[in-house]
């Protein structure tokens, strides 16, 4: 028996209008999240028209199949997943057909679905877990017939088969899942060595992303490391309609005790500090969801925010020639907007420069949407949330007190004695500075 699929009705009118207009072939995401045996597919999105130079003309194609681009197809679902909240993720693809075309097109699916996942987890900072699902989602659409053909391939197994998967639609998938929220406090100094910036960045990042995987979280003040249900306590009935709002804290000690210091003496060409707070969020599948699953999904969005943003602004200095090097430079603020005829709500990052309208335009873009500026709630992190610099390791001895992007004693010493009851966290750590920031300063030599 494969795994079972289930798709919200929204899923089905969309694609069905796909299929109902499709020329040729057609490609797109299937976004949702894992249980242990089956899957929910709460939002499907087409693959955008790239807009090439020369496209496929002066060159002769024997199959329109071999016209897809795994790699844009690849770089859609990258982009797409940023706007992921904690829990949900790009579950797999669909593949809209003339009926023609029937056999090749389960090869096609098979070549598309190892890039995208490749291609997404070149910059994921979490390790991959026993828990997790390696099984992801292809789906064949006639567009004829409309005949949908649902299979799952096995990511971690390059030399898997197909295997079949039950395929169906249901009202409300995720109306009732409970969601949960953490607001992050974050104050990082990291260093820079002989090595490019942008690696030493990369690196302080998947250091901090182990604090966070080890950090302690507790979920509406209750320890979330063990197998209890993570609605316990609570009235379950299986028709309710109200999701539960469930508020989580991190709680990261700066070093882990039972590991050896590997401190090593390397020349030093700057320092990065950064400092703020990040809002995250996260949804789990009500089907008897275990603590720890919402601990893990909670702590993948830090992590997954953070990095986020960081990578957006490294692309976009790189865009504008790197920048003034020695300028502050912003990162993005996270803001959400509700997923039409369901309970979840998926995001989107605003440079200071840019308006709701930016937003509104990216969510057409990417997930093929409509919604207008009003839809977009800018609120859940302020514009000064954050903030990083870079200094110049030659003036870190020359300047005052005033100059270095910090408390001042005083608040530092309270900061200190609630640090393990806060929120978030105060975090320490070469890479927790890359999450909390909204403004980066660099200064090279």
């Amino acid at each position: 028996m494969g795994r079972g699929c289930t798709a919200e009705e929204s899923v089905e009118k969309y694609l069905s209008n796909l299929s109902a207009t499709a020329a040729s072939c057609l490609t797109g995401l299937l976004i949702g999240q894992s249980s242990a045996q089956k899957d929910y597919v709460v939002l499907a999105v087409k693959t955008p028209v790239r807009e090439s130079e020369g496209g496929s003309e002066g060159r002769r194609v024997s199959s329109p199949l071999e016209d897809i681009d795994a790699e844009w197809v690849s770089e859609h679902a990258r982009q797409v997943s940023r706007m992921l909240p904690g829990g949900v993720s790009v579950l797999g693809l669909f593949l809209i057909t003339p009926p023609e075309l029937l056999k090749e097109a389960q090869n096609t699916l098979k070549r598309l679905i190892f890039a995208v996942d490749k291609y997404i987890s070149k910059s994921r900072l979490w390790d991959v877990c026993e828990d997790d699902v390696t099984d992801r989602i292809t789906l064949h659409i006639c567009s004829k017939t409309r005949k949908a053909v649902c299979k799952t391939f096995d990511v971690k197994d390059p030399k898997c088969s197909a295997k079949p998967a039950d395929w169906k639609y249901h009202s409300g998938v995720s109306s009732s899942w409970p969601l949960l929220t953490c607001s992050v406090r974050v104050d990082l100094h990291i260093p820079l060595t002989l090595s490019s910036s942008e690696k030493c960045i990369k690196d302080g990042l998947r250091r901090w992303a182990k604090q966070i995987d080890t950090g302690l979280c507790l979920i509406n003040g209750r320890s979330a490391s063990d197998d209890c249900e993570l609605l316990s306590g609570s009235k379950k009935n299986p028709k309710l309609v109200q999701q539960p709002t469930l508020r989580a804290q991190i709680l990261v000690s700066e070093e882990d005790p039972n590991q050896r210091s590997s401190a090593v003496v390397q020349p030093s060409t700057g320092s990065v500090f950064m400092r703020g707070t990040v809002h995250c969020r996260a949804y789990i599948h009500s089907n008897k969801p275990k603590a720890r699953h919402g601990a893990q999904a909670i702590k993948r969005d830090v992590v997954n925010t953070v990095s986020n943003r960081v990578e957006m602004l490294l692309e976009d200095m790189q865009i504008n020639d790197g920048g003034s090097a020695s300028a502050q430079q912003d990162l993005p603020r996270r803001v959400f907007a509700t997923l039409p005829g369901s309970g979840l709500t998926l995001c989107d990052y605003m440079f200071p420069d840019e308006t709701a309208a930016d937003v509104v335009e990216r969510l057409k873009e990417l997930l093929d949407w409509d919604s207008t500026k009003e839809d977009i709630d800018t609120s859940v992190e302020a514009q000064v949330c954050c903030s990083t610099r870079v200094t110049d390791v030659r003036d870190e001895g020359h300047r005052s007190a005033k100059d270095v992007p910090r408390e001042s004693t005083a608040e530092a010493q309270k900061q200190q004695k609630v640090s393990h009851n806060y929120t978030g966290l105060a975090m320490a750590g070469l890479v927790a500075l890359l999450a909390a920031a909204t403004s980066l300063l660099y200064l090279n030599n």
